[in-house]
């Protein structure tokens, strides 16, 4: 079957890079920080079926991710939790 995956850009500082993610991705790490570290729940937009390939709602759903993961390392500015952190890759980029 053919799923979407997000090219998220991420910036923390000086340092961007991109991460790609399914949203079963997404949803799974916005599950662990919903019960982990009390996210607010409405935080991560609604999976959307309806039209869910076409171009438009692509960017949309990419800039909403994209957003998501900003509200998210602006709410851990010290140390982001390990799942997070993970999820973006840190071990990769950010020394």
């Amino acid at each position: 079957s053919l799923f979407q995956v997000y090219i998220i850009q991420v910036s923390v500082g000086s340092h961007l890079w991109t991460v790609k993610h399914r949203y079963s991705d997404f949803h799974d790490l916005h599950e662990k920080l919903v019960s982990e570290k009390k996210i607010d729940k409405n935080l991560l937009p609604p999976k959307k079926i309806i039209g869910k390939n076409s171009k438009s709602l692509v960017e949309k759903r990419q800039k909403e991710l994209e957003v998501y993961l900003q509200t998210l390392l602006a709410k851990f500015p010290v140390t982001a939790p390990k799942v997070l952190s993970h999820f973006l890759h840190f071990h990769l980029y950010v020394s």
